[in-house]
């Protein structure tokens, strides 16, 4: 699990370069914010977590499988990465930040990423 990189991710990276073309600019990895989000956009007072379907737990999504073996392991350690991601959203919602998932299966769908990210930040489309 050494090699699971915590930042500079892929999925991470798209969601960034897709923001920046987009106009917006952000922050990341601010330490002093609850769960540290992956990219905090100040002047939206927007948190964006970026969530592997895997280790988040994706619902519905096919990449969210949990091991055949020693699930006495995994379940409790994925359970744990589910509560303390609610705990820090809800902690951002408290200091009145809007928080936004981004899943990695979003990421593979960069048009649809981008129409969703369009929404979220009230920007018209390019004519």
């Amino acid at each position: 699990m050494r090699a699971v990189r915590q930042k500079d991710t892929a999925p991470e990276v798209i969601v960034r370069r897709l923001l920046f073309r987009l106009g917006l600019r952000f922050r990341l990895h601010v330490k002093r914010l609850p769960g540290s989000p992956d990219i905090v956009l100040r002047r939206h007072s927007t948190a964006i977590f970026v969530h592997g379907c895997y280790w988040h737990r994706h619902p519905g999504c096919k990449h969210a499988t949990t091991p055949k073996t020693n699930r006495d392991y995994w379940l409790p350690k994925f359970k744990a990465n589910v509560e303390r991601d609610a705990r820090q959203a809800e902690a951002l919602r408290a200091l009145g930040w809007r928080v936004l998932i981004v899943w990695e299966c979003e990421t593979r769908d960069p048009v649809t990423l981008e129409v969703r990210l369009r929404q979220e930040f009230d920007l018209l489309p390019d004519p």
